[in-house]
């Protein structure tokens, strides 16, 4: 059959016709005494190019006489073989081997067919005396020619069916000086036929330079079965005679190779069984084994490839076994129908090498054997999973149906529904979600498709008195196994019961601080998921933020937070709203959703008696473009102090960045603008469909002259005082240094003092009051909050039983305190460092104020007791002593202290 077929392979994977290969589409190797060459699917025709000139197109048969065959994965690529002595290979001096092939490919009605070329010489040498090759569609054998003076013919094709046959003969016509083939007997028949009668049976004959070359094809009528050691075998067995003028000499050539009733077939494993010695070809049973080797498609494995792919090859007495798994590496699947059930094969095509030497003759022989091996069809069935989620409501709810699995060769065409008959894409325009899955080797398909309940197909029965729902979809598959166009289909039914379930309810509310948000999902497990602002509710935000009931769970989250979003800003107050989705997990529909807005009380702008000024501005929804890292005060050369992607922080004085003054009766009002420079305002809009602005207007308030009366009274003495032995009050405080020299420190009026983040706080506790040397100052525990109140939350520790936080990564530092001009009792005075961003990390606000608070203890210097009294951190291991205890035998020596009011940007 020509090979028109072809094109009917394009169709299978989908090539399309308007495709032009290149050149490396095309790709030929030399394998020893074969040629292999490996194509693209998308020729149509194969020629064989003789002496650059003559065009023969290779059919079936003559491939098979002329030592040429083919194989095609389920994909359509295609594998030729050609022995080296093939009809159309130019032989030089039995070394050299030159084939020229050419491909045809399928044009169109406006051109021509393209057409490439490939060719491709090979050396081989030495031969053995006796070469034999099996492959799919013939048997060849070529022996030394010992005769005297044989002279060839050059091969002169015309094309023709006569010229053909003698392009075979090579030297069946013979100078007058040599011998001339004259005939050939075939054994055990004692047929004897003459060399255009060879030809003509479909038997390829023809002597080279120093070999006699013998094809024939499997089946072919002068070959016959041998059982060799178990084996059946198919054997040629000739006789060919050479004569000239009174003398006649024969030389004996034999093919034998193995048939498929040479494999054992498991659902696991192949096993070939190969005699180890060939009766046929053997004189006597004295020989020597001197290679085996095995290999793939024609192409020699060595032993790492071998136990990569699980591949054996086990030499016994009698046999050489080849065990190979079945689906191994190498071997490809097929699809096939029977009574519309599907089934795979499995196909690959070993390749066993051996040499051996005949220890009476000495003479040795290379055996080879390209042997395809097809195993049984084996059922698989295909199956439906059904992955349907039932968890949600009916709404919401699609049938994920899953079926598979097949091989490559394998498509779907439609789906046929009680009502009506759909293809795959139609199937995808009515939202089915018809989807091919790959297995992750790329080897297996499984086709799936997402059916809503809600769609007409579904048929739904409602059971009140149970409280479900049952939903029942029935439909047929129509497959197709490419190239063959074979038809077949899968039937399945598939149904789910749902619980009539009460969609859940979202309400919420506000207090000063926080969002509350309450789902209730009544009497059902939740089948959804939480999508607040644009985060999903994992267990991380969970933990956070989520306190859970018996069929509710609330969500608590900050105005502030950045899954909220600001709406508006006013002097004293932001707008801020909060967005919740209820999703199915399935499909990411939305099954609720809700969104809540408040007001929150939160002063914007601090105003202090040293005439600085803060603000805080915020980005809006209705902005959504705005970067706050670019909005100035009326002043553009005035920034944020601090900004990020939803906040900017300004700071500055009253007399700067473009504040204006203005009287109103008795009071000073102060007024600036935050707002994006002109430029910056024209590109926003540039970049987005409506025109946005943002303005922010700060302003303070000073009352300009004001009077406070102090009243006092006096009364004389009526006697002089005198010193009595009483209590008294140790006092404590706490001051901020400028600087690390501790020179030098904040007053009250500085207050509040500025520092960025990653700005050191220098913190000094003194003993004023006291000028006993054996009274000691110990910090038992210091921390920083957020407002005056020590106790407060929340709380960041700094000192803890008298030694750093060891959980803080910026852990405080203490100084040494060395008595100078104004430190005259070193023990009355500590100093440590701290950093802002120990407390600044888990700050929701981009920046605020903060103040530090010491517990301290005055402990008697001469006499330790223990506890905090045993000195400023002497046991760094010893981090957990009780606080009870401490101030069980020291609260009367405790003393608190606080900073005053620092502000972090």
């Amino acid at each position: 059959m020509p090979y028109r077929l072809f094109c009917l392979l394009m169709a299978a994977v989908g090539i399309q016709a308007q495709q032009t290969p290149s050149i490396n589409d095309l790709n030929a190797e030399c394998l020893g005494n074969v040629i292999r060459l490996s194509v693209a699917p998308l020729f149509e025709e194969v020629d064989a190019v003789f002496n650059d000139t003559q065009i023969i197109n290779l059919t079936p048969g003559l491939a098979t006489q002329c030592g040429f065959s083919f194989k095609f994965d389920p994909m359509g690529n295609a594998m030729f073989f050609a022995s080296l002595q093939n009809c159309f290979s130019q032989n030089m001096d039995d070394k050299m081997f030159s084939l020229v092939m050419q491909f045809r490919l399928p044009g169109n009605h406006m051109t021509e067919d393209p057409v490439y070329r490939v060719g491709k010489t090979c050396s081989y040498t030495p031969w053995t005396s006796r070469e034999i090759l099996c492959d799919r569609n013939y048997m060849e054998v070529s022996v030394r020619r010992t005769l005297p003076d044989i002279q060839t013919i050059p091969k002169q094709p015309t094309g023709g069916p006569k010229a053909r046959t003698g392009n075979f003969r090579r030297g069946a016509e013979a100078v007058a000086s040599g011998y001339k083939m004259t005939a050939v007997v075939f054994s055990p028949s004692k047929n004897v036929m003459n060399v255009d009668e060879v030809q003509r049976k479909g038997y390829a004959i023809a002597n080279t330079l120093t070999r006699l070359v013998l094809r024939s094809p499997h089946n072919a009528e002068e070959t016959y079965l041998q059982n060799v050691a178990g084996v059946p075998m198919r054997v040629l067995s000739t006789s060919t005679f050479f004569e000239q003028k009174w003398l006649v000499t024969r030389v004996d050539a034999t093919a034998v190779c193995p048939t498929p009733e040479a494999v054992a077939f498991t659902p696991e494993v192949i096993t070939w069984y190969m005699p180890k010695h060939i009766d046929p070809l053997f004189s006597s049973d004295a020989f020597t084994m001197l290679e085996v080797y095995m290999g793939i498609d024609a192409k020699r494995l060595d032993t790492e490839e071998m136990a990569a792919r699980n591949y054996s090859v086990l030499v016994t007495e009698a046999h050489i076994i080849v065990e190979i798994p079945v689906g191994a590496v190498g071997g490809n699947f097929k699809s096939h129908i029977q009574d519309d059930q599907y089934f795979v094969t499995y196909t690959i095509e070993p390749m066993l090498e051996l040499l051996w030497i005949e220890e009476v003759a000495h003479e040795n022989t290379s055996y080879k054997v390209l042997f395809p091996i097809t195993t049984p069809p084996m059922a698989r069935p295909p199956q439906v999973r059904n992955y349907t989620p039932l968890d949600t409501v009916p709404e919401q709810a699609v049938f994920v149906l899953e079926l598979g699995t097949f091989n490559l060769d394998v498509e779907l065409l439609n789906i046929t529904f009680p009502t009506m008959v759909l293809t795959v894409a139609e199937c995808n325009a009515r939202g089915f979600n018809v989807q091919e899955q790959r297995s992750p080797d790329n080897t297996l398909k499984t086709f799936r498709m997402e059916v809503p309940f809600s769609d007409p197909v579904v048929f739904k029965e409602r059971r009140a008195e149970q409280g479900v729902t049952t939903f029942t979809l029935q439909l047929i598959y129509g497959l197709v196994i490419f190239p063959e166009y074979a038809p077949f289909s899968h039937s399945a039914v598939v149904d789910a019961v749902l619980l009539d379930i009460v969609p859940p309810s979202v309400t919420g509310n506000c207090d000063q601080e926080n969002f509350h948000i309450t789902v209730d999902y009544r009497n059902q497990e939740p089948f959804f998921v939480v999508l607040v602002g644009k985060r999903l509710l994992n267990h991380e935000f969970a933990q956070q933020y989520l306190t859970e009931g018996d069929t509710d769970f609330i969500i608590t989250l900050p105005f502030s937070s950045p899954d909220a979003v600001f709406e508006s800003v006013h002097s004293s107050s932001v707008r801020s709203r909060l967005d919740v989705a209820l999703l199915n997990p399935y499909n990411n529909m939305t099954i609720k959703y809700f969104s809540l807005a408040c007001s929150f009380l939160k002063t914007l702008t601090e105003c202090f008696s040293n005439g600085t000024m803060t603000a805080l501005a915020v980005k809006v929804d209705s902005v959504p473009g705005l970067n706050p890292g670019q909005l100035t005060l009326s002043d553009p050369a005035c920034g944020p102090t601090y900004s990020d992607d939803r906040f900017a922080y300004f700071h500055f004085t009253v007399n700067s960045c473009g504040t204006t003054r203005k009287f109103i009766n008795n009071v000073m009002l102060y007024e600036n603008e935050i707002s994006l420079p002109d430029e910056l305002e024209v590109k926003l809009n540039a970049t987005t469909s409506s025109e946005e602005e943002y303005q922010l207007k700060v302003s303070c308030s000073y009352v300009a002259n004001i009077t406070r009366t102090l009243a006092f009274l006096t009364r004389p003495r009526d006697n002089e005082p005198f010193a009595e032995t009483g209590t008294g009050r140790l006092m404590v405080r706490m001051r901020l240094a400028q600087d690390a020299s501790y020179n030098t420190f904040h007053q009250e009026e500085d207050y509040p003092v500025v520092r960025y983040l990653r700005q050191p706080l220098h913190f000094e506790v003194e003993l004023t009051t006291s000028s006993d040397p054996k009274v000691a100052l110990v910090l038992d525990h210091c921390w920083a909050t957020l407002n005056e109140d020590r106790d407060s939350r929340p709380r960041w520790n700094l000192i803890i039983n008298g030694c750093e936080n060891p959980e803080d990564p910026y852990s405080v530092v203490f100084h040494p305190v060395e008595a100078d001009a104004r430190v005259r009792f070193p023990p009355h005075v500590k100093r440590f460092e701290a950093y802002m961003l120990s407390f600044a990390g888990d700050a929701v606000e981009p920046s605020g104020q903060v103040f530090v608070h010491c517990d301290v203890v005055i402990c008697d210097a001469s006499s330790p007791t223990g506890g905090p009294c045993s000195g400023q951190c002497v046991n760094q291991d010893n981090l957990k002593r009780g606080q009870r205890h401490v101030k069980d035998l020291f609260e009367e020596r405790h003393v608190y202290v606080s900073s005053g009011y620092i502000l972090w940007v």
